[in-house]
């Protein structure tokens, strides 16, 4: 049992998909997790509601006080207000989020994007530990980045660096999320490969996926993706290939802007087909870096699904104590 005065924090990854809450004492050490479906479709009070219920459930299970919590939301943020700017996965726009958990929980609360928070993870407690210069790349529902420069989150002149899911690479290419065309998100998200897989099949290629992907709602997971390349299948085989592709390119970019000394790739995919998704990834990126630029490594993530939430909580016990605050009123 989780004891009052080891300075517990939360930390909670807030995907399209799905949500993690992490409770982390002030150690380091994860003391508990608990997962659910975000259903975005209710809009954002349910959103909160579920998150916020998530969170009291796990306080009370554990029997901890937390002091402070912070969410890493995948998407355009105004940290310094809470405030979600726009976060297509999630259908907001202008959304009060540390504002709204506030008041649900009593507790201080802080935003950051989502991939920031999985660098800051890997780097204090997963495959980047000891590293000054990292940049992260997840891929998922969408295509996140976060960077880190001297150990310390580069967050750019209006604090919206690290978008590099929207690094343009085909001009004119296919319809982005975030309305323009040809970046990376659209051509090598989850959700781009399963366009093109299903663009294919209505053109007539056979493919193991097609009984699946035929039910009503059904999505291309990270296991289905598996599953079928366990199969051979060409159709997937070829839509992986070009994806990775792509993210190969935008390594490549990465590097030769950044010289960093690893790249972090996250996400479902790099979690569950590990060196099958990071090695064309790395052929890719070697053909197109500058000279001095081959040392650059590319690795999965240490952490799987447990990055943001860790690197959130790490955010969260940098925050001021609620006592300290009011001192400094």
């Amino acid at each position: 049992m989780a004891q009052r005065n080891q300075d517990v924090v939360l930390g909670v990854d807030l995907g399209g998909t799905s949500f993690l809450v992490a409770a982390v004492d002030g150690r380091g050490k994860l003391l508990a997790q608990a997962s659910k479906k975000t259903k975005a479709e209710r809009g954002f009070e349910a959103v909160v509601a579920r998150v916020a219920k998530v969170a009291r459930e796990l306080v009370k299970e554990e029997h901890i006080a937390p002091r402070a919590l912070c969410v890493g939301v995948p998407g355009a943020l105004d940290p310094s207000h809470g405030v979600v700017v726009k976060a297509p996965n999630l259908r907001w726009e202008n959304a009060p989020l540390a504002k709204a958990l506030e008041k649900e929980l009593k507790l201080p609360v802080s935003i950051d994007n989502d991939v920031n928070v999985a660098v800051i993870g890997e780097h204090q407690f997963g495959a980047a530990r000891g590293l000054q210069n990292v940049v992260g790349l997840w891929i998922g529902t969408g295509i996140g980045g976060g960077v880190l420069v001297g150990g310390q989150l580069y967050r750019g002149s209006h604090g919206t660096a690290g978008e590099l899911g929207h690094t343009v690479l085909l001009a004119d290419g296919p319809l982005c999320p975030c309305g323009g065309r040809g970046c990376v998100e659209a051509l090598a998200s989850r959700t781009s490969i399963e366009r093109d897989v299903r663009a294919a099949l209505k053109r007539g290629r056979k493919s193991v996926l097609q009984k699946s992907l035929s039910e009503e709602g059904s999505k291309l997971t990270s296991s289905a993706i598996e599953e079928a390349l366990d199969a051979e299948d060409s159709l997937m085989l070829e839509a992986l290939e070009r994806a990775c592709h792509y993210l190969g390119l935008l390594a490549a970019s990465v590097a030769n802007a950044f010289d960093p000394e690893m790249i972090v790739i996250g996400g479902g995919l790099a979690s569950r087909l590990g060196d099958r998704f990071l090695a064309p990834i790395r052929r890719a990126a070697q053909s197109q870096l500058l000279p001095r630029r081959g040392h650059v490594r590319i690795v999965a993530t240490e952490l799987g699904d447990r990055a943001g939430a860790m690197g959130a909580a790490a955010l969260a016990s940098a925050m001021p104590r609620r006592r300290e605050r009011v001192s400094e009123r």
